[in-house]
């Protein structure tokens, strides 16, 4: 019998929720880690990232935690960043963080007011979000 494993969706109210913005360089270190690691959830090269993703700040948002044996193995996070060669579109991806980077990222979130905000605007951008001519 082998070791468990357990994904679990974080929600706003769980204490590993966090919202945080990083650097273009924190992201490409966090697919290298993720390219070490042979985790499936990130680009498939950093060169498939630089020509998705703008060299900008991105956006991250929990999503999820695996846990194996009862310890977080990973965090799923969705990624919103701007595309490359879009004009000012912008993609929402996921991509796996190992749990001491995971903790170590500058939260936006820590206003119940903004936190609010910023699942809201999360959650918009996975519906799709267009731009509507006025009536």
């Amino acid at each position: 019998m082998g070791i468990k494993v357990h994904v679990a969706i974080i929600q706003s109210t769980d204490s590993d929720f966090r919202i945080c913005q990083i650097s273009f360089d924190v992201l490409l270190e966090i697919q290298l880690e993720a390219e070490d690691r042979g985790w499936a959830t990130r680009w498939s090269s950093v060169q498939a990232l630089r020509s998705q993703v703008k060299q900008e700040v991105a956006i991250l948002q929990s999503l999820m935690r695996e846990e194996r044996g009862g310890i977080v193995r990973a965090y799923r996070c969705l990624l919103l960043f701007s595309v490359v060669g879009e004009g000012p579109a912008g993609g929402v991806a996921t991509i796996d963080l190992e749990p001491a980077r995971f903790r170590s990222l500058e939260r936006l979130d820590r206003d119940p007011e903004v936190r609010t905000a910023l699942v809201r605007l999360f959650s918009l951008a996975l519906g799709g979000i267009s731009t509507v001519a006025k009536m």
